[in-house]
């Protein structure tokens, strides 16, 4: 499985920018999907993920109420909207998959088999 994310760039304080991830390869209708980011100087931190049925979401409590996953399994493509943007979301966003994650590994990186290769999001004060 191949992992595009896009839609990444600069936006003001308060602003909204749409992250994709399309997957190519392999249906992944049966994975769990992830996003994650890494700020300069900072370790890799969980953003949230949606489950294989695309019911359920899971968020870091830092971004709860703003930011939503979603997922087009007819498109192989998962999205995070991301709203009310602070300077410290500044990161690189990755997005990842894995078709055998169980609920309690969702928030751990190590966890997803598949990455795509991040997309810069800058916020400015």
């Amino acid at each position: 499985v191949q992992l595009q994310a896009s839609g990444g760039g600069l936006v003001q304080a308060g602003g909204s920018l749409r992250l994709s991830c399309a997957a190519s390869g392999r249906s992944v209708r049966n994975s769990v999907m992830g996003w994650f980011r890494q700020a300069p100087g900072k370790e890799r931190e969980f953003v949230g993920a949606i489950w294989r049925d695309g019911q359920k979401t899971y968020y870091t409590d830092s971004v709860k109420g703003r930011f939503t996953i979603s997922r087009d399994n007819a498109k192989n493509t998962m999205f995070l909207q991301m709203n009310s943007l602070k300077p410290e979301d500044t990161a690189v966003y990755f997005c990842a998959l894995d078709f055998n994650l169980i609920l309690s590994s969702v928030r751990m990186s190590h966890a997803y088999d598949y990455w795509g290769q991040g997309t810069l999001v800058t916020v400015s004060s």
